[in-house]
């Protein structure tokens, strides 16, 4: 197809707390949205698919209402491309972070940018994360579990005053997103 773009939509609220839709289900809901290849990689709401649509905003709202109506619920859409993934991965986010296991690497796919007047590393009062630093699309996070745990939703570690949407996945688990987007 020419003129087309591979997405990656990032879905939050899929698989989580009693919501359950199987991949099946999710791959024919894009594709009645006429979009071209869809595919899932996990369980965790991960949607590639092709389009020639342009404007990317419309189309992330045009698959979330699309969503809200067959499952009865809002699921947020993050949108990124397989290059913007590929650039993420390859900046190498989380150079200097020692991964030991109690700690775990979490990157925060975000609807808009987070407040320009955060200054990293912002940490959280009780030291189980801290976001290390962000672009206009993405946080990243160091989460530190205690007894093996998470004991926070690195997608709800921004201050009040964000007003948009973030879902997280972890860091390999992105590597891996990644290379399963790139095989055809």
């Amino acid at each position: 197809m020419t003129g087309t773009t591979t997405y990656i939509a990032f879905l939050r609220a899929v698989n989580v707390g009693g919501r359950t839709v199987k991949m099946e289900q999710l791959r024919a809901l894009f594709t009645e949205l006429g979009l071209d290849d869809v595919r899932t990689y996990i369980q965790s709401g991960n949607v590639f698919f092709s389009t020639a649509e342009a404007d990317r905003a419309t189309l992330a709202a045009r698959i979330e209402r699309h969503l809200e109506q067959a499952l009865g619920y809002a699921v947020p859409v993050m949108l990124r491309t397989v290059d913007e993934i590929a650039e993420l991965v390859g900046s190498d986010p989380f150079a200097g972070v020692e991964v030991t296991p109690e700690i775990r690497l979490c990157v925060v796919f975000l609807s808009e940018p987070l407040p320009g007047d955060l200054e990293f590393p912002v940490r959280s009062p009780k030291g189980d994360w801290e976001i290390l630093s962000a672009t206009p699309g993405a946080a990243f996070t160091v989460l530190h579990l205690r007894g093996g745990r998470m004991n926070t939703n690195p997608a709800t570690t921004f201050p009040k005053s964000y007003r948009g949407q973030g879902t997280s996945r972890f860091f390999h688990t992105v590597v891996k997103i990644l290379a399963a987007a790139r095989k055809s």
